[in-house]
């Protein structure tokens, strides 16, 4: 008999790692689009490295999917048969970020462009409401926004809570937010509750995180080592290394940079907050009963009528708005020192008395330079104010698309 051919090696292929690799290819191609802006199928190979065969079965998927369409002739640096580029669409589909601070309910929408399809704000005293109350109020916004978003034939992909205090992405939890009181708050728990089990995906982050991501682009672009101040009541920040977020170990309201003897709203003393949050300075240059200290009143209300009393030179004001400045300026100077941020920008409502407290911080970290690192950093204010977390809320919402394009449903599944 002749002899047997051996027998060939079995293929195994991990169906898993596949799909992994494909949804990363397809999310790289709608990162390109969004970050770069249109390409052609011969440049997204280029650049991914990728063969040309694999990127346009990559492309008809997302065409499919209504999430890229094609835009007008082009060439390859001019070079072989014109072909059609390729642009970012996904009008079809937002992420949505809902952000309770101390002072209102905020939400906003955004889809893969940056366009706004949803956005409204309710008032909401959050430090004298119960938790419950809270939260309904929160839960009835969510919904209002999912059913508008919805009736206009969007698909949410996900919905990112932000708040203030130290969060637990992994459980949905607050752990601790001393301005409002939480402990151990089962925040995305009661959110669901509130809106459906079944009704969209949900995350949890830190306001101030998440409003760092947003200023990333907004207010310092192209600064991928950034350190963000922001607040109402008190004092928070976010920090980006190489544009990734950085983890903080608590809160930089909370760290012991203020007047040693103040007690603070967490039970201890010398909190930075005590002298450079936003309820410090409005109890310096106010009595109570006067406007600016009424919880009635929007909040941006009252500091553009701190505003309107510093440029009228009202002394009590600029003795306070100086005392928050001085007390600012040192803890950015010892932030600074850890951190050795490119940018650091002012929001919350140090942006709206940036005009005072950017100079003088530039002038205390420029008096205090080092290294060149230090002599680098750049203090400017946020182009964003109060509504940088809860686009920041948003934009985590929609990176679900940028992970995993395939939870976008394909319109003829719909």
């Amino acid at each position: 008999m002749p002899p047997t051919s051996p027998a060939k090696p079995t293929v195994c292929i991990d169906a898993n790692r596949v799909a992994v690799v494909r949804r990363s290819n397809l999310g790289g191609i709608l990162k390109l689009l969004r970050d770069h802006g249109p390409r052609s199928r011969s440049q997204l190979a280029t650049e991914m490295g990728l063969p040309k065969a694999t990127i346009s079965t990559l492309v008809a998927e997302l065409l499919e999917r209504s999430l890229v369409r094609e835009g007008e002739l082009t060439r390859n640096q001019g070079l072989g048969r014109p072909g059609l580029t390729l642009v970012l669409d996904g009008s079809g589909v937002c992420g949505l970020g809902i952000e309770i601070s101390t002072t209102c309910v905020r939400g906003l929408a955004l889809d893969p462009l940056g366009s706004v399809v949803f956005e409204s704000q309710r008032p909401l005293d959050t430090t004298r409401l119960g938790i419950e109350e809270v939260f309904d109020i929160t839960g009835d916004l969510a919904r209002q926004a999912l059913a508008e978003i919805s009736s206009r034939g969007i698909q949410p992909l996900r919905l990112c809570l932000v708040t203030p205090g130290t969060v637990d992405p992994d459980r949905g939890d607050v752990v601790f937010a001393a301005n409002v009181a939480w402990h151990d708050t089962p925040a995305l728990a009661m959110l669901r509750q509130r809106i459906g089990r079944q009704s969209v995906d949900l995350r949890i982050e830190n306001d101030a995180h998440a409003a760092s991501l947003a200023e990333l682009t907004a207010s310092a672009a192209g600064m991928g080592n950034l350190l963000l101040l922001t607040g109402e009541s008190g004092v928070a920040a976010g920090v980006l290394i190489d544009g990734k977020l950085t983890r903080l170990n608590g809160e930089v309201g909370h760290a012991p940079l203020g007047p040693a003897d103040t007690v603070c709203a967490c039970g201890r003393r010398g909190c930075w907050e005590t002298a450079v949050g936003g309820n410090a300075l409005l109890s310096r240059i106010a009595d109570a009963g006067d406007t600016v200290r009424d919880h009635t009143v929007s909040l941006e209300e009252r500091l553009a009528e701190v505003r309107r009393r510093a440029i009228a030179g009202d002394a009590r004001t600029l003795d306070g708005v100086r005392y928050v400045s001085d007390h600012l300026c040192h803890g950015l100077s010892v932030l600074t020192d850890i951190v050795g941020p490119q940018v650091i920008v002012l929001g919350g409502y140090f942006s709206f008395l940036s005009d005072y407290f950017v100079p003088a911080a530039q002038t205390a970290l420029n008096a205090r330079v080092m290294t060149p690192v230090m002599a680098s950093t750049r203090v400017v204010g946020s182009s964003l104010g109060f509504a940088a977390a809860t686009r920041g809320a948003a934009e985590i919402a929609l990176g679900a698309l940028f992970d995993d394009p395939t939870l976008v449903r394909p319109p003829s599944d719909a």
